[in-house]
């Protein structure tokens, strides 16, 4: 599991260098200079994609979480909100930067969606705690 667990924050961490040369370079292609959800993208992986899987795999290393049923579904909920969180950021702020004019209806259909991500991460959390409570007795 330790593996696993660093595998998923170098992933993270490759995804967040590329989402910042991914905001940096498509900005200045396109000379956008105002706000885009693709600024958060980058601190969103690195923060609580690689930090939070480095902390991880330092609590797996001390507590042995996955030994905890519960485990996997923190992992499942936690990795799948923050991809469908993040997906709606790059989504969203590339249309920002082509200044792509959206209906309301599709502004709030990807606002929601990214809001359902922001509450399986906070899931995710939840059962971490839950986890560790588990192991720590």
């Amino acid at each position: 599991m330790m593996k696993k667990l660093l595998n998923t924050s170098f992933a993270y961490a490759i995804a967040g260098l590329t989402a910042g040369v991914y905001y940096r370079e498509l900005t200045r292609f396109v000379g956008y200079t105002g706000a885009s959800q693709l600024s958060v993208v980058h601190t969103h992986l690195l923060a609580l994609g690689m930090m939070m899987f480095l902390i991880v795999l330092l609590l797996e290393k001390n507590f042995e979480l996955s030994q905890s049923k519960k485990f996997k579904t923190f992992y499942r909920l936690y990795n799948g909100g923050l991809i469908l969180t993040v997906m709606m950021f790059l989504l969203r702020g590339t249309l920002q930067v082509f200044q792509t004019e959206l209906s309301s209806g599709l502004s709030a259909s990807l606002s929601g969606i990214a809001g359902i991500g922001h509450v399986l991460i906070a899931g995710g959390v939840v059962y971490l705690f839950i986890t560790l409570k588990d192991r720590i007795k």
